[in-house]
């Protein structure tokens, strides 16, 4: 199968274990908003589990991820699986040791890194010592998932993408019992889902190991510490931090100036960035997956036609799905957060609020899918420096447009910021990268954006117009609400999908070959 097949094919299967999970996602995320609403309570859950969360963003799945893919594909294509084994058991070893010092860390020291990061909380009774209680409980958390974006990474690296991807529903099935069972042996009752956190990082670890010596890499204690290749990844860790995630640090960011803005602004912000995950999660995270391992063997290779060919694939496949889901999470901002969350202690005007941060964020979602593509081209090629330019300078781009729109916008400002920092860096990446390598492939690429864009606005056009036969602001009538929102994006992904095979879109054409060929198989 050639290097496009084997990312289509990755892709696929990452999307469809993540459709899973987040749809999992959702159903966690409408238990909590129903249990415990948008306030108090749920301000400081949300806070504390964002600092073992932005952890893992950056190290595990950024940092960790970006520098030892390349590093242990080029070992196993050049030495064999033998010696791939042992930087593999090596690094599980020192990613232990290491990971159970920072957790350790992390709970000693929760209650100034509560401070520093959310220092508007220390204005309300009570809220900044829950968040402390509910951060010491949830900070092991990150060494359970660090350890599994390692196990993500050696299974990737030879083509098994299933079991990581859908080891998040483990977390969130974990997260939704916890709250409905344990809820009431607890005198703060969201303590429970600081629990449910701490079980299901553990579960996600326990599934990866049994697949991991199937796949013929058992994991066993290595106290080598002196090989090259480690070291190498370290060093390639350092930099990768910012540079992969630097989109992260934003949301970050945006929490942190959120808890200086009026209660509940950093529910509104995560009940949003929730929704918008969706897509990111299930499009941008699963191609930019799939893209590293074939861009890594091909740089190992030096066949640089073959990487060119293989980022113009993900980047054009990336656009021609992200551009329309843009479209119908910024009109479909205030229905589907309706649907997802509206009643018990989320109320309309919550609606609104996270609705408004929804649509800013939307904005965005090509951008960040883009540099999330883009960035793993520099490290295929053992490039960290380049990447951690652009993101230092989106970073401060960031802070300044937050600090200037979180005035007039409030929240929304906040998220608006977040989605010029991405333009920005996305930017920024194509401009180096076409410096690095040469073009690749621009004018196909602009072709599928615009082909892309023109299907989307009839598809637009239906979808708000299917929308209006519902109102929204209404509590309950929840059938209705998803007959009519469960039609309109049906309506709208067929519009769409017509549309761009009347353009004779590339991407298009590929999709129903690749569906005519499986179908045949069959």
């Amino acid at each position: 199968m050639s290097e496009k097949g084997n990312i289509a094919r990755a892709a696929g299967i990452l999307g469809s274990a993540t459709m899973l999970s987040r749809v999992m996602g959702m159903v966690r995320d409408m238990v909590v908003s129903r249990l415990f609403g948008a306030g108090l309570a749920t301000d400081a859950f949300i806070a504390a589990f964002q600092i073992p969360n932005m952890l893992r963003r950056f190290f595990a799945e950024g940092a960790l991820t970006a520098a030892f893919v390349p590093t242990f594909s080029s070992v196993l294509k050049q030495h064999g699986e033998q010696k791939a084994k042992e930087l593999a058991n090596i690094c599980f070893t020192v990613l232990t040791i290491v990971m159970a010092g920072i957790t350790l860390a992390g709970i000693i020291f929760s209650p100034y890194i509560v401070g520093l990061m959310f220092p508007g909380f220390r204005a309300e009774p009570g809220k900044f010592e829950l968040t402390v209680l509910l951060n010491r409980l949830m900070f092991p958390y990150i060494f359970f998932i660090s350890l599994v974006a390692l196990c993500m990474g050696i299974l990737n690296t030879v083509r098994h993408f299933f079991t990581p991807a859908i080891s998040t529903v483990f977390l969130n099935i974990s997260m939704i019992l916890a709250a409905l069972c344990l809820r009431s042996y607890f005198e703060v009752p969201i303590t429970a889902l600081a629990v449910g956190v701490l079980l299901g990082g553990l579960l996600q670890l326990v599934i990866q190991l049994p697949v991991l010596w199937d796949k013929g890499f058992p994991v066993r204690p290595n106290f080598d510490f002196t090989n090259p290749e480690v070291h190498r990844i370290a060093l390639l860790m350092l930099p990768s931090l910012f540079g992969v995630g630097v989109y992260y640090l934003n949301i970050t960011v945006s929490a942190i100036l959120a808890s200086l803005l009026p209660q509940g602004s950093v529910s509104y912000l995560y009940y949003a960035q929730r929704l918008f995950e969706f897509p990111q999660g299930i499009v941008i995270v699963s191609v930019a997956q799939a893209v590293l391992p074939s861009m890594s063997k091909q740089a190992a290779e030096g066949d640089m036609t073959g990487m060119k060919d293989s980022l113009s694939f993900a980047v054009r496949l990336t656009l021609f799905i992200t551009v329309p889901a843009m479209a119908g999470l910024m009109v479909c901002s205030t229905p589907v957060i309706s649907l997802l969350f509206m009643g018990g202690a989320f109320d309309y005007s919550k609606v609104v609020n996270s609705a408004e941060a929804l649509l800013f964020y939307s904005l965005g979602l090509s951008f960040v899918a883009l540099t999330r593509v883009l960035a793993p081209a520099f490290y295929s090629l053992k490039d960290t420096k380049t990447p951690v330019i652009t993101a230092f300078v989106a970073f401060l781009l960031n802070l300044c447009l937050s600090l200037a729109l979180m005035g007039p916008l409030k929240h929304g400002g906040l998220a608006l910021a977040t989605t010029l920092s991405a333009l920005g860096n996305m930017l920024m990446l194509v401009w180096f990268l076409r410096r690095k390598i040469g073009p690749f492939d621009g004018k196909r690429i602009l072709t599928t954006g615009l082909k892309s864009v023109a299907a989307s606005i009839p598809m637009t056009a239906a979808v708000m117009y299917i929308c209006t036969f519902a109102d929204w602001s209404l509590a309950g009538q929840n059938i209705l609400k998803f007959v009519v929102l469960g039609g309109a994006v049906t309506a709208g992904v067929c519009i769409y999908l017509i549309s761009t095979r009347l353009l004779r879109s590339e991407e298009a054409l590929t999709a129903v070959s690749m569906l005519r060929k499986k179908l045949g198989k069959e």
